[in-house]
């Protein structure tokens, strides 16, 4: 489908939803929407601004952002509460904030400075908050699918109806532990979402050079129900998302969630991108979530005036916390190895 032409079809799904702007039907999901689109821009200015300091030599180490992946993550968290557990990978800041990790600690924490939620010591890849249920970003592909294979063991033997959720990229699925974690979630009946974000990309290859399955015919194979949603449009990500973890909490078991959404940026920041086909940069332009989800809301006949005014809070909310980040203290060397190494007196005494 031409560019042009799914930019008619958006328009026209959106417009077939419009309501009264005083008196929204009470089943149409306009609060949620307004709840996901704020998510949504509060990591895309994040990332804009991080995407900034990196050109600047701010932010050690490398930078993987998630710029037009932003929905998939905005819209799971609406159905997500706070006993249950997230585990991402290395294009994490989406989830992170999402799950609601605090922005001033998130920036502070990519920044390396003493206050950040791990006190500076992960850095971009390895952001985490237990207390909220973020078990962190991971630099290994496909790394944080059996921490939440084991987290949604706990969760069900603790018998609360919470579920494990786990992001990863189409570029996980060639690897075996992705097989292993859908084998056993199927055998025990774990409550776990894999949700696959698939840009299409595994780092610089085409999806199709590297896997020679499809992923519903994987989750067919381990007998995990499976749905595909459009990553980039908030409503059919919300609708997914409401389903898929409805279904998981009634039943204790395991589902499978691909998202077709768009990586904007490289591989990493740097990555020059000259593998991507001509043409390819106008399409993604034409898929921008937010863009989406502005359509989205008008459609619903929110004003203007909430678009501008969510633009302005989120914006000077960024810009204190990044602030404040910034002013923040360096970790002091002399705590380097603190909680690295268990103190002897603990291992023998």
């Amino acid at each position: 489908m031409r560019t042009d032409e799914r930019d008619r079809d958006e328009e026209s799904r959106a417009m077939s939803r419009k309501t009264k702007a005083d008196a929204p039907p009470e089943n149409t999901p306009v609060a949620a929407l307004k709840t996901i689109y704020r998510r949504a821009a509060i990591i895309r200015e994040a990332e804009k601004a991080l995407q900034q300091l990196f050109l600047d030599g701010r932010v050690p180490g490398f930078l993987h952002l998630s710029i037009g992946q932003e929905a998939v993550a905005s819209a799971v968290s609406e159905f997500l509460t706070p006993g249950d557990t997230v585990s991402s990978n290395h294009r994490g800041h989406g989830h992170t904030l999402a799950k609601g990790v605090d922005l001033t600690g998130f920036f502070a924490e990519i920044l390396g400075r003493a206050t950040g939620i791990c006190g500076g010591r992960g850095g971009s890849m390895h952001v985490a908050d237990l207390g909220l249920g973020m078990l962190g970003a991971n630099g290994i592909v496909g790394a944080g699918l059996p921490i939440t294979t084991g987290s949604a063991l706990a969760l069900k033997a603790r018998g609360k109806g919470e579920i494990a959720v786990v992001y990863f990229g189409d570029g996980a699925l060639a690897e075996g532990l992705v097989h292993e974690c859908l084998n056993i979630a199927s055998l025990w009946s774990l409550p776990v979402l894999f949700c696959c974000e698939n840009n299409g990309w595994s780092e610089f290859s085409p999806t199709e050079r590297q896997l020679a399955v499809r992923l519903k015919d994987l989750a067919g194979a381990f007998n995990i129900a499976y749905a595909e949603a459009d990553g980039n449009d908030m409503l059919a990500m919300h609708d997914a998302a409401r389903d898929a973890t409805a279904r998981m909490r009634s039943e204790c078991i395991p589902f499978v969630l691909e998202c077709r959404t768009t990586r904007v940026r490289g591989h990493y920041e740097g990555d020059k991108q000259d593998y991507r086909p001509e043409g390819e940069a106008e399409e993604m332009s034409a898929r921008d979530p937010l863009a989406i989800g502005r359509r989205l809301l008008a459609g619903f006949g929110v004003s203007p005036d909430w678009i501008a005014a969510t633009k302005a809070e989120v914006k000077a909310a960024n810009e204190a916390a990044l602030e404040a980040a910034l002013a923040a203290p360096l970790p002091d060397v002399a705590g380097l190895l603190d909680d690295v190494y268990t103190p002897a007196e603990a291992r023998h005494g």
